[in-house]
């Protein structure tokens, strides 16, 4: 009978590599449905075969947990075989994961830890000892206990530590990281895991290195998330930098490993010409033998995973060699997210540092059978997490979008990118429901720059309320308190005494108490903003000489610590108009001038007139800079008249919060049950940890905050 179930194998490996993976289970599942027994171990290894090939290509988990199920059954009957035990407890945790049965991953983890605990503590015991560990952290993720996921990952740490495996120690390291970035309960415990990591690569051969680009990306990024959470914009731009350079280099070599391997089939093919002349094949030989020599060289610069005993699939099904950014050895093959994933984060963080770059790519949402008119309730349950990687992804490249497009005044771009996330939005509630205060911000930036002031203040205020975060609360507070000063100036003569009063006032209830409270607000950029507020607050009271210095103080933080040249342009210039209240014609014109540049070289429409508007100097450049400052005018009508006509500005000003589509209950908790579909692009997902709720991205004022920008505390 062994002999079958070679034979079976062998046409089911056949079947496989033809893509035909129904016919290839079909032959696997003959040998488990046979009504004549084969060994027990032979059952085990074809349930396993099944359950691997289940997972790869087909969403069909339940089926997959089947199997592994009875195979851990017969697997108790058999006292040796420890390494087709570890191989059905690591797949039989995925399954559970997969569906959202946290508790049996948990118990089945425990079980497969007491494995490796009582047998010979060797190299190979050890990786799996690791691989347990990583999982079990992620399950303790999902449930948010913080402590015991580091205990996991430290368990994990030592191991890779005992075995000398530096790389996987690095993983680990970077792990603790990552769940400290999460917690952020204690920042000097996230200086120590930073300085760990830095501590651990160093010591990794140079060579190796170059072969761990996984390790590097990972490492990079949560470096990345850590200069952007504490707004320290110009220490994060050389990770961004090392990031990018690395990217170009693995993207330029596997372009050449695609031509190389296009030659070499091309070259396979004429080697197969039973005509083909002796000194030709001769020469073409040759040349077959330098290219696969120069494949494998190309090949084994990189941790590929191809001989990886199973995935670690965590709700996507696994990448093609090449399609990885592997992070660990085997038998972890701990992928953090498809190498196309990472790409758009590397891409995300150059548009953050505000060297926009690169373009969303939406055909993996396709991969995932997110097509025109799906909504989250209809996904396959296992698509959910990988679904929810890729839409915040998206969600966040448009978010940039319209900041930049805002920026240079693109009314009817930044319309457009706006409408689109709203529309993601009201498909994807659950797994974006981490946007919507963040697109309600938008929606009073967008307000705000086509001079609709009202209904900026009333959009601010309400992404305030749909926001937990103090922080994020504090900003919207202070761009409405922005939006409440300018209603007055915007009304007509007859109505401006009221309206400004009224507005006063508003501004007065909201900056007045979220600015008191400042030192309890993290963020340079929170700072920064108030400081903004409350300074034009107290130019309103006439208090200028205290104006002055909460505005020279919030121009500080902006200049030294953000990076934010838009925002340091509009400090200058309400630096530079208060000069002028002071009398201080001298050093009014070279703020003003400097706040001009900055403004002409980001394109910003509106702080150019700002800036001309208040300008004063000699009389052969008053002329000048009428003239320029009446053509930059006229430009910004013709924009504004655009946007104004346009079918979505109506939609997009109207005081009205986002209406979602109530789902069925049922409905809900199918969308529900994989609580990491709550992805936060702040600090993303990796193949040990998942984010287990949601959190506020922060946004920006086009008036006050239009550059740079950090993200907020997980």
């Amino acid at each position: 009978m062994e002999a079958v179930a070679e034979g079976l194998w062998g046409l089911a490996d056949y079947h496989e590599n033809k893509g035909e993976i129904g016919k290839a289970v079909k032959c696997l599942e003959a040998i488990c449905q046979s009504h004549v027994s084969f060994l027990p171990i032979v059952e085990i290894k074809t349930r396993l075969r099944i359950s691997t090939l289940l997972l790869k290509h087909t969403h069909n988990v339940n089926h997959a947990k089947s199997h592994l199920e009875r195979s851990q059954l017969l697997l108790k009957a058999i006292p040796s075989c420890f390494e087709l035990k570890c191989r059905t407890f690591s797949l039989l945790s995925q399954c559970y994961h997969l569906v959202g049965a946290i508790p049996p991953q948990k118990l089945i983890l425990y079980k497969a830890l007491d494995l490796t605990s009582s047998a010979s503590q060797d190299v190979a015991v050890k990786l799996w000892s690791c691989n347990f560990n990583s999982q079990l952290a992620n399950a303790f993720i999902i449930e948010g206990d913080y402590q015991s996921s580091i205990s996991a990952l430290q368990s994990g740490y030592v191991c890779a530590t005992e075995i000398s495996y530096p790389d996987l120690q690095m993983f680990f390291a970077t792990a603790i990281l990552h769940v400290h970035l999460m917690q952020w309960d204690d920042e000097n415990s996230v200086l120590r895991s930073i300085s760990q990591c830095d501590r651990v690569w160093e010591s990794i051969d140079p060579n190796r290195r170059g072969q761990c680009l996984g390790l590097l990306f990972y490492n990079e990024l949560l470096h990345i998330f850590y200069r952007l959470r504490i707004c320290d914009y110009k220490n994060a731009a050389h990770h961004v930098d090392n990031l990018d350079a690395a990217m170009k280099a693995d993207m330029q070599k596997m372009q050449e490993i695609q031509q190389l391997s296009s030659e070499l089939d091309a070259l396979n093919q004429s080697l197969s010409r039973p005509d083909l002349p002796s000194r030709e094949r001769s020469a073409l030989a040759g040349r077959q033998i330098k290219l696969q020599q120069r494949l494998r060289s190309l090949e084994d610069s990189s941790l590929t995973g191809k001989e990886f005993l199973e995935p670690s699939y965590f709700g996507n099904a696994r990448q093609a060699w090449g399609d990885k950014l592997v992070l660990a050895p085997s038998p972890m093959d701990g992928e953090w997210l498809p190498k196309s994933a990472v790409y758009a984060l590397v891409d995300l963080m150059v548009v953050i540092l505000g060297r926009p770059k690169g373009l969303f790519k939406e055909y993996a949402l396709l991969k995932l059978g997110i097509t025109d008119g799906v909504r989250e309730v209809d996904l396959q349950h296992s698509a959910i997490w990988m679904a929810g990687v890729y839409l915040m992804l998206l969600m966040q490249f448009l978010e940039n979008k319209v900041a930049v497009e805002l920026t240079r005044s693109g009314f009817v771009e930044a319309q457009e990118a706006l409408v689109q996330m709203k529309n993601w939005f009201i498909r994807f509630p659950t797994i974006l429901q981490a946007c919507e205060s963040m697109i309600e911000m938008l929606r009073g930036q967008y307000a705000h720059s086509v001079g609709c002031y009202s209904e900026a203040a009333f959009h601010y205020v309400e992404a305030a309320k749909i926001t937990e975060s103090k922080s994020m609360q504090a900003m919207c507070h202070a761009y409405a308190a922005v939006s409440y000063f300018c209603i007055g100036d915007a009304e007509s003569s007859s109505q401006v005494q009221i309206s400004s009063a009224y507005s006063f006032m508003q501004a007065i209830d909201l900056i007045g108490p979220v600015y008191q409270m400042k030192d309890t607000i993290n963020g340079v950029r929170e700072e920064a903003s108030l400081h903004f507020a409350y300074g034009l607050l107290l130019m309103r009271q006439q208090d200028f000489q205290e104006a002055r210095n909460r505005l020279a103080k919030g121009l500080q933080i902006a200049h030294n610590h953000m990076g934010n040249l838009q925002l340091v342009s509009q400090y200058l210039t309400i630096l530079g108009n208060l000069a002028l209240a002071l009398h201080d014609t001298v050093q009014a014109r070279e703020i003003l001038r400097s706040s001009l540049t900055l403004a002409k070289k980001l394109y910003d429409i509106p702080t150019q007139i700002w800036a001309l508007s208040v300008l004063t100097g000699d009389r052969g450049n008053e002329m000048e800079n009428d003239e320029y400052r009446r053509k930059k005018l006229d430009e910004l009508q013709k924009r504004l008249a655009d946007a104004y006509s346009s079918i979505h500005h109506i939609e997009l000003i109207s005081k009205v919060k986002l209406e979602v589509q109530q789902f069925h209950e049922l409905d809900i908790k199918r969308a529900m049950a994989n609580q990491s579909m709550s992805v936060n692009l702040d600090i993303p997902e990796s193949i040990g940890l998942s984010t287990p709720l949601p959190v506020q991205s922060s946004s920006r004022l086009v008036d006050l905050d239009g550059g740079r920008r950090g993200k907020r505390k997980i």
